[in-house]
C-alpha cells in the first residue's frame, strides 16, 4: 500500500468514499466543493494497482492544534491496516509542521483509541473547532466521539 497526498484526479473517488459511509450515517458528508479546497489536507491509500482505495485528512485548526476528519476506506478493504496507516501519516504530517494536538470527532472511537487517542468531552475542545461545526445538519446536537491524541 502506497501512502501519498491527493491529487486532482482522486476527487472523485474521494467524493464516493466519503458519500458511501455519509448515506449510511457513519460519517459526515463533504461536497465535491469541500474535497477540492481541502485537498491538501488529504493523504490516500493507493493500492497496488494504482486504486485510491482510503482517504483521510488532517486540517489545521489553530496554533499547533489540527483534526484528523473525511476518514473512509472501501469496504472491501476494510480490517486491513489500511486506516491505522493513513492516520499514522496523517500525525507524521502533522509532527513535522509542529502540531501539538491532534483531534477528530467520530463514530467510531476505538479505531482512534488504538492509535492513542483519548476519549474528551466536546466542551474540552478550543471553541476555534467549532467553527465549521456551526454548517453541520446535526448542529448543536453533535453525536461524534472528541477524541484527542497529545504529542
Amino acid at each position: 500500500m502506497i501512502y501519498r497526498k491527493a491529487r486532482f484526479q482522486d476527487a472523485e473517488t474521494i467524493y464516493n468514499l466519503i458519500y458511501d459511509y455519509a448515506q449510511k450515517g457513519e460519517m459526515l458528508a463533504r461536497s465535491r466543493n469541500t474535497i477540492y479546497e481541502t485537498m491538501r489536507d488529504m493523504v490516500v491509500a493507493e493500492n497496488e494497482d494504482g486504486e485510491v482505495v482510503g482517504v483521510g485528512g488532517l486540517h489545521i485548526t489553530w496554533d499547533s492544534l489540527a483534526e484528523v476528519r473525511s476518514m473512509a476506506v472501501s469496504p472491501k478493504y476494510k480490517r486491513h491496516g489500511i486506516g491505522s496507516g493513513i492516520v499514522k501519516e496523517l500525525i507524521r504530517e502533522g509532527k513535522e509542521m509542529g502540531v501539538k494536538k491532534i483531534f477528530t470527532l467520530t463514530y467510531k472511537p476505538q479505531f482512534f483509541v488504538t492509535l492513542g487517542f483519548r476519549e474528551v468531552k466536546k466542551e474540552d475542545l478550543p471553541h476555534k473547532v467549532w467553527k465549521e461545526c456551526i454548517d453541520c445538519p446535526k448542529f448543536p446536537d453533535c453525536d461524534e466521539t472528541a477524541m484527542i491524541l497529545m504529542e
